[in-house]
């Protein structure tokens, strides 16, 4: 059995393997493998993991944006609703002025 000083990098060929990364299970010196979760991987398997990992959290990331969005959106439309149905409950006199003219004030 070879050992890891016999085997050679993968992209360079004239200097020896450092490690073996454990997606592709090819040999690379020690410029060419990163750390990735605990785990030595070359540069494309690594590409490979976080291309994959990506999606699925942009995904669940968008849909509660949009969900916040359109809550916000709601709870602002109610609000102002509210105020409007306030402002048209209160009598016409209370615009025009002429409440503070009715007397209730004057019965002191």
């Amino acid at each position: 059995m070879e050992s890891l000083g016999d085997k050679r990098c993968l992209n360079h060929a004239s200097r020896e393997a450092a490690a073996r990364c454990p997606e592709c299970r090819q040999f690379f010196c020690s410029e060419c493998i990163t750390e990735h979760e605990d785990r030595v991987v070359c540069a494309a398997c690594l590409r490979k993991l976080a291309r994959a990992g990506v999606p699925r959290r942009f995904r669940w990331l968008s849909l509660v944006t949009v969900g916040q969005t359109l809550a916000g959106v709601l709870v602002a439309w109610f609000f102002f609703y509210s105020a409007g149905r306030i402002l048209l409950a209160i009598p016409e006199s209370f615009h025009e002025g002429t409440v503070w003219r009715s007397g209730w004030m004057d019965e002191e």
